[in-house]
């Protein structure tokens, strides 16, 4: 795989950690720079030794949203065929947790990759919006699915129609984002989130991942099924074991991920 150049990597422990590193342009997304983000997530998502995956922006915000410069003159055919969306399509087939830390503008393209994370953290002043109509286009990575499926119809359209920003206060009582943090604290404060997840058994983590992304699609019969498969898969884990004999013994668990 060759050097990324939009984005840097570190591990923290057992968090992995992707940071957006496109500063002098907002972090504004090129293919090439999701291509990264995607391959990053999916190398994470293989290392056993990682159990939550932190994703973040250098410089003022977290992303401003598309290169529109890589766009200006597609056409549908081009569009067809370059396929741009394909990467994204990726991102929901991560297993393990994904955690935003936002700050500054998260708009468009932006916007898409934060709501496609388990968990959102932003700072007081974060700016959250979709301005694609003003283009005289529309959300293309699942930014009218998933804000949809958050807020409703109702509210989804008036902010998708509009093109305005939204506060960070309207975007935290709108259940957007998880809570809202001292811009001084966002990385302490997701790291330590972020830890504490990696820290719980692993198996148990992807299937209560993977039953409540069952939820927004199936009937609540159909999801209560799935999610009382998964919980029987969870009695033939070594972690299973180890949780409720800790518990019956009085002590802490030591949790081995398998």
């Amino acid at each position: 795989m060759p050097m990324p150049q939009y984005v840097k990597t570190a591990i923290d422990g057992a968090v992995g950690r992707i940071i957006l590193n496109r500063p002098e342009r907002y972090n504004a997304l090129n293919r090439a720079m999701i291509r990264e983000i995607v391959e990053a997530m999916e190398q994470f998502d293989r290392d056993e030794t990682i159990g939550a995956i932190v994703l973040s922006g250098a410089g003022k915000s977290f992303s401003a949203g598309a290169d529109i410069d890589e766009m200006v003159e597609a056409t549908p055919i081009t569009m067809e065929l370059l396929d741009p969306f394909a990467d994204w399509d990726r991102i929901s087939r991560v297993k393990k947790p994904l955690l935003a830390a936002v700050h500054g503008y998260v708009l468009g393209g932006g916007f898409e990759l934060a709501l496609a994370c388990d968990l959102i953290y932003a700072t007081d002043a974060t700016r959250f919006g979709f301005p694609e109509v003003n283009l005289g286009v529309m959300p293309g990575a699942g930014g009218t699915q998933r804000l949809t499926k958050r807020i409703g119809r109702t509210r989804a359209l008036e902010w998708l129609w509009t093109g305005e920003q939204m506060t960070a206060d309207q975007a935290e009582r709108f259940g957007l984002v998880n809570r809202l943090v001292e811009a001084d604290q966002l990385e302490a404060t997701v790291l330590t989130v972020a830890h504490r997840i990696a820290a719980q058994p692993k198996m148990s983590v992807r299937l209560i991942k993977d039953a409540v992304d069952k939820a927004g699609d199936l009937s609540i019969q159909d999801g209560m099924e799935h999610e009382r498969r998964n919980f029987y898969l969870l009695f033939a884990t070594d972690d299973q074991t180890e949780g409720m004999q800790a518990f019956l013994e009085k002590r802490q668990p030591t949790f081995k991920g398998n």
